[in-house]
């Protein structure tokens, strides 16, 4: 009896002590990582005007066929060069007579105009403003849509990753302690997807206008982000 006397009081305060689940805390965690950019995507072609469809198609083959040789020439692999546009389109003039009823002349086919253009992954950046240069110089009149890319951002991903977890954590342990409670088990760990793709240069050229030089490109720095949404149980002592 004497022995249980003693051992209730010291069982009792740790009872009293030990911490007791109180409820949960979710918090949301942002990580980013920047790079500088290794691949750089252009979409480049070439627009033909003729009196007929079949004339416009020709120069425009023939435009195209050169086109493709050029950025071949250039060090771009075949694998790297890919159709992304095709269009045949008629060019109407409008008139302002009208019909003996009053009502307006219909439109008039005055030719048709032929546009195709590739998209190029160029894989080396520092050859990017030879070939923009070269291809305009050979005959490419339009250039839109260049936008560099990272080939391989698994890792930039991880690292973010990483940085999104220790954010969401800090701000849990501060909340926690804000509280007069510890964090406890984590319950559950969601990816946030804020997917955001970079956003392309827009750059347009015509062939008559063809610099002398290589194009000048600053290819600067790309962001990598993650999201994180953790929730962990929170304790508190008695």
């Amino acid at each position: 009896m004497r022995t249980f006397l003693a051992l209730a009081p010291v069982a009792l305060f740790a009872a009293m002590a030990s911490p007791t689940l109180a409820g949960t805390i979710a918090i949301n965690g942002h990580g980013e990582v920047s790079a500088a950019p290794d691949t750089a995507y252009v979409t480049s072609g070439v627009t033909t005007q003729g009196t007929t469809a079949r004339d416009a198609f020709d120069q425009n083959t023939a435009a195209m066929a050169e086109l493709i040789a050029t950025l071949k020439d250039a060090g771009i692999q075949p694998r790297d060069i890919q159709t992304s546009g095709f269009s045949v389109n008629p060019n109407y003039v409008y008139s302002d007579q009208r019909t003996p009823s009053g009502y307006n002349q219909p439109p008039k086919i005055s030719g048709y105009q032929v546009s195709n253009s590739v998209t190029v992954r160029v894989r080396a950046l520092d050859t990017l403003g030879g070939v923009l240069d070269r291809a305009v110089t050979i005959g490419a009149n339009t250039i839109n849509g260049v936008t560099f890319a990272v080939a391989d951002p698994s890792d930039l991903y991880k690292q973010a990753r990483k940085q999104a977890f220790a954010d969401a954590l800090g701000n849990a342990e501060l909340y926690a302690t804000a509280a007069n409670g510890t964090l406890g088990d984590i319950v559950t760990i969601e990816e946030v997807q804020n997917y955001a793709p970079p956003q392309p240069y827009m750059v347009k050229a015509m062939a008559e206008a063809a610099p002398r030089a290589d194009v000048p490109v600053e290819a600067g720095e790309l962001t990598f982000s993650a999201d994180v949404s953790v929730k962990w149980d929170l304790s508190q002592s008695q």
